[in-house]
């Protein structure tokens, strides 16, 4: 029986000449898809000679320039609109995919209130990985962490280093929210933030495939104490700025369950430091606590200040 396959184009946005090399590679693996895309199309945010360079050097791909402000959402927002397919794919430009990734991606929208899709996200170190790293917080370098699904099961959310959406759902919704998103120290969710839009609008749901594994390049300078518990402060400020942009639906109901898996995590590594197993799982569960505890900081400190900015209004209008 022929089935109809859904065409797809695949948005790389990239913004710096020094992940040229890597940008080269995602490029090879994004047209060495079994699952031919019809266009792979690469976005430079803002940076004219990485632009030049792109167009000049990558073959067989088109090349754009960013059309809105400085970041990241506008950037694949820039690919995407571009696009005509029925599915929109993206990839970070520091990936490696293999050849199945993206008919592994695609294969779940057979069923029509499948909004979007993304795959597993394997951190691939550029040195040793941390010992002090537990599974449950590896989202803080970009990868799937522990409690996430092992077969494919609907989610709320994917990354957008690894999705595939639904072309007529992302257009609906206009996109990834432009303005928000990681800039400069900022990290923003802003793939969470579109993946509900997109569930509320089509009344749809996400599909998490683990099996479509990417490898996602983590450099020294993120392997660090310091870099992860400044990544689970800004996590904390950015769940509680996307919460407040999306009022109407319960945008936290993962995060609580996610919360509530930790006390086991911290369990499980203490009884295996306690059994002799090594001082990495004390580690871990010593990181566990600080994870949380930075991110409840980050939390804390969002909703003051957004407490005040409303407050602010009233006052002056009560002068």
């Amino acid at each position: 029986m022929h089935t109809h396959r859904p065409s797809v184009s695949i948005v790389i946005p990239t913004h710096t000449e020094d992940r040229w090399s890597s940008l080269v590679r995602t490029v090879a693996c994004a047209k060495a898809q079994v699952y031919t895309p019809a266009e792979v199309v690469v976005v430079v945010d803002h940076n004219p000679a990485l632009y030049r360079r792109a167009r000049r050097d990558l073959a067989g791909v088109t090349v754009l320039e960013n059309q809105y402000a400085k970041g990241v959402s506008g950037n694949r927002n820039t690919g995407a609109f571009h696009t005509h397919t029925a599915l929109i794919a993206f990839m970070d430009d520091d990936v490696i995919s293999e050849p199945d990734w993206l008919g592994a991606l695609v294969a779940p929208f057979a069923d029509p209130k499948v909004v979007g899709t993304g795959g597993g996200i394997s951190p691939a170190w550029e040195g040793p990985a941390p010992r002090w790293m537990p599974e449950e917080f590896l989202w803080a370098v970009g990868g799937s962490y522990q409690g996430m699904p092992t077969e494919t099961a609907p989610i709320r959310n994917v990354w957008s280093a690894s999705m595939v959406v639904r072309r007529e759902t992302f257009m609906a919704v206009g996109g990834f929210r432009t303005g928000f998103g990681k800039l400069g120290g900022q990290n923003r969710p802003e793939d969470t933030e579109l993946c509900i839009r997109m569930s509320a609008a089509g009344g749809g749901h996400w599909m998490y495939v683990p099996g479509a594994v990417i490898r996602h390049e983590v450099p020294a300078s993120r392997s660090t104490f310091s870099f992860f518990l400044r990544r689970c402060y800004a996590e904390g400020r950015g769940k509680v700025q996307m919460a407040g942009l999306n009022k109407t639906t319960d945008s936290l109901g993962a995060e609580r369950n996610y919360l509530r898996s930790l006390p086991r995590a911290v369990g499980r590594n203490l009884a295996a430091a306690s059994r002799g197993r090594g001082v990495a799982h004390a580690l871990k569960a010593g990181s566990v606590l600080a994870g949380v505890a930075a991110a409840g900081f980050g939390g804390a400190v969002e909703t003051v200040s957004t407490r005040r900015t409303e407050r602010r209004p009233v006052l002056e209008a009560t002068r």
